[in-house]
């Protein structure tokens, strides 16, 4: 992954384990979801997931940074929250529109 989106991420995963300043237990985690994807992350929807990312219940979508395609995984369940993600180098593109 590249410096901005892994950053990105490791935020993301990073939240619940933070303490607060008194030593107390952080708030309760604050999930990913699609409504705030949808606002904030330019992408493109995918009609399927990729094979190693699709799972009944399931949708994603594709943002292109730094020479990857991130693919987000999304349940359909509830408020939508991310359930997966995956990098694959733009390299597997070379190629395919010769």
């Amino acid at each position: 992954m590249r410096p901005i989106l892994t950053s990105f991420v490791a935020l993301l995963f990073a939240l619940p384990s933070l303490a607060d300043e008194d030593g107390l237990t952080s708030p309760a985690a604050l999930p990913f979801t699609y409504e705030m994807f949808e606002a904030s992350v330019p992408h493109t929807d995918l009609a399927v997931c990729p094979l190693d990312l699709m799972a009944e219940g399931r949708f994603c979508r594709v943002a292109l940074f730094n020479d990857a395609f991130h693919v987000f995984v999304f349940t359909e369940e509830g408020d939508q929250p991310l359930v997966g993600f995956h990098s694959y180098d733009a390299e597997l593109m070379t190629g395919l529109f010769d």
